[in-house]
């Protein structure tokens, strides 16, 4: 039961992101229209960067599609991970209506993460052999 709740859990959370950055390429879904100004003056200066949007996006859309493949979850989580920080801070410092949602797919991401931490060890264990 477990592991059908963490798939259908896993398929949500990967459609989400790969949604997000669909989106950033091909603005299919409309801004809000209550939208923050401090938000909107965050998104301006994303969007002067012109190489930032579409590389978050190709992490969401890649991290995504891993994170929904059981085989490469694990590997879908650590790359989904730095955008979950920004999206997380974003929320908590600019934009607090958004920061229930952003606190659920954190701690989805973070228990993906715990499920696998297995098969992070052979880093973490190779590194150390160096030193």
């Amino acid at each position: 039961m477990k592991k059908k709740i963490l798939f259908v859990i896993c398929l949500l959370f990967g459609l989400m992101f790969i949604n997000a950055g669909l989106n950033k390429f091909f603005n299919y879904m409309p801004v809000p229209k209550d939208l923050p100004e401090n938000m909107i003056k965050l998104m301006t200066a994303f969007m002067q960067i012109g190489w930032l949007m579409p590389l978050i996006a190709v992490a969401e859309i890649v991290g995504g599609v891993l994170f929904i493949t059981n085989k490469f979850r694990a590997l879908g989580a650590i790359v989904i991970f730095p955008v979950m920080i920004g999206i997380l801070l974003t929320h908590l410092l600019i934009a607090p209506s958004g920061l229930p949602i952003a606190l659920v797919l954190f701690a989805i991401n973070i228990w993906v993460i715990i499920e696998n931490r297995k098969k992070y060890l052979p880093m973490i264990n190779e590194q150390t052999k160096l030193y």
